[in-house]
């Protein structure tokens, strides 16, 4: 086994190979030579911990492996997928009814039924089941079967956006005789898992037992380059078929015969995160530092234009509750003069300090995160212009997480599906970052459990204004998702992205299952 190579070139010295290479016009057939087509191999930026959807798997659908009661469709609706039809609330908001199929099985050969679904809600909300997706999922309080082909969910209180939740993957009621941990990925997708090499690839093949019918592309290989920069030169090298890549990596590739370039709109939000502290902590420097940033030059400069300028977390890739009056205008004079009312001022050094505390914080990005590495430099230029000294520190996950409530985090997240899962966790109460707003929350709470859309968009409006009063992050933007594929299948259908996204969840290959060879 091996893990993925390191890049050697620079980012320049690889555009400049790239674009030289790209304009040969020469293209491998495809990545493992299957004249059929029936093979394709994919690069993902991220490999998953697990592959158990109650531990975070495929947590907005699309897992290849596992199908939920619904999924989201294109247009961002839900559609039934384990389900007969749509769920059902009662009158009061406090539940939903869902029939399902009968005629669904697991890749195993075993009948799907309510029994699994009952079995899988269950050990979602047992605390000793250990279950990482729980807190998601904290207003549902019971699942019963009450028929053959019918469950029913019971919540603590109304909750508008439960519905999108129920695209949790579904497993097998005989799997939970052992941990979590430890359960074989069996579920009733349109693939199923051959082979996990840790640290290399993931190999699925096709699930001749799925009720929509066998995919025509009957293996798929995932293999996993974290780096941007080697995912771009082994792209190039004819290893694969498809990969996400940083749009200034993605340019060289337009043109290039076989090969196509496509940029999907998404919810995927970029923000820098500001802890509770004397200095990210203070609400003048918080307004300060949204004013200071240059929204409009990142998306134009940094993300080539593939992004849209973002203020909340309700970009305008959700038009029907994004409000365009909620922003922060770009303006450094006044931006130095709030600071200086507020008692933050200049040192010999440039920096600012105030009662002896030097305006300074860290701010932690993923190392090999091309895109976020860029806009925390940006953000710290943008911030040192005022006075404020920004240390950047590239580093793992597991380095970052413990420090989210210490340090500052250059922030990716986001769902098109509902206003309420985009927003409620990182500003509501109870975030990682210490941030509370009583007006924020009242106005996230009333678009969480009120079930009429026209109060629900005058809900998150509100949410909009009040944030930007009092802000508890600097939102930068929505970026866009560019993505480099081989032209050898049709099926592609552009969808708006969520934050996960890739080979095993969003992007091109959201519908997978449904691409045939030219």
């Amino acid at each position: 086994m091996s893990g993925p190579v390191r890049s050697l070139l620079p980012p320049l010295v690889l555009i400049s190979v790239l674009t030289v290479a790209g304009c040969t016009g020469t293209t491998t057939p495809n990545a493992e030579n299957s004249a059929d087509g029936s093979a394709i191999v994919l690069a993902d930026s991220a490999e998953p911990a697990t592959l158990n959807p109650l531990l975070g798997y495929g947590r907005d659908g699309v897992s290849k492996v596992y199908d939920g009661l619904f999924e989201h469709r294109a247009d961002r609706s839900l559609r039934p997928q384990l389900a007969e039809d749509l769920p059902k609330p009662a009158a009061d908001g406090l539940s939903w009814t869902v029939r399902l199929r009968g005629d669904v099985k697991f890749s195993d050969g075993s009948a799907f039924g309510p029994e699994d679904v009952v079995a899988t809600y269950r050990a979602l909300l047992d605390p000793a089941a250990g279950a990482s997706e729980r807190s998601r999922y904290e207003g549902l309080t019971g699942v019963e079967q009450l028929d053959v082909r019918t469950v029913r969910f019971t919540l603590a209180k109304s909750w508008a956006a439960f519905p999108h939740l129920l695209t949790l993957g579904v497993l097998s009621s005989e799997s939970f005789s052992v941990p979590l941990k430890d359960m074989l990925p069996v579920g009733t997708g349109p693939f199923k898992v051959t082979e996990w090499r840790k640290g290399d690839r993931l190999i699925l093949e096709s699930n001749p037992k799925h009720f929509a019918g066998e995919p025509k592309i009957r293996k798929v290989t995932v293999v996993f380059v974290p780096d941007d920069n080697t995912r771009a030169q082994r792209m190039q090298a004819g290893e694969f078929d498809g990969a996400e890549l940083p749009q200034r990596l993605a340019q060289p590739f337009t043109g290039t015969s076989g090969m196509r370039v496509v940029t999907h709109r998404s919810t995927d939000l970029r923000a820098v995160t500001l802890p509770s502290g004397p200095v990210t902590g203070d609400p003048a420097m918080r307004m300060a530092l949204n004013h200071a940033v240059n929204r409009k030059g990142l998306v134009d400069n940094l993300l080539g234009g593939k992004g849209s300028a973002a203020a909340t977390p309700i970009p305008d890739t959700m038009p029907e509750f994004y409000d365009p009056t909620a922003a922060f205008a770009y303006d450094k004079v006044q931006t130095e003069l709030m600071l200086e009312q507020a008692g933050w001022v200049r040192g010999a050094d440039g920096v600012r300090a105030r009662n002896g505390v030097p305006a300074r914080f860290t701010l932690m990005y993923p190392i090999g995160d091309v895109v976020r590495a860029d806009l925390s430099t940006a953000f710290a230029a943008d911030a040192r212009a005022i006075g404020v000294d920004v240390q950047l520190a590239g580093l793992s996950w597991e380095a970052i997480t413990p420090r989210l409530g210490a340090d500052a985090l250059l922030y990716g997240g986001g769902t098109p599906f509902d206003p309420d899962l985009t927003a409620y966790p990182p500003l509501h109460t109870g975030n990682p970052w210490g941030y509370a707003n009583t007006q924020v929350d009242a106005a996230l709470d009333a678009g969480r459990t009120l079930l009429d859309p026209a109060q629900r968009v005058a809900a998150y409006r509100q949410f909009q204004q009040a944030y930007v009063v009092s802000p508890g992050m600097a939102v930068l933007a929505a970026v866009q998702h560019t993505y480099v594929l081989r032209d050898n299948w049709t099926g592609y259908q552009e969808v708006v992205d969520p934050h996960a996204h890739g080979p095993l969840a969003w992007g091109p290959w959201w519908n997978l299952e449904k691409w045939a060879a030219r």
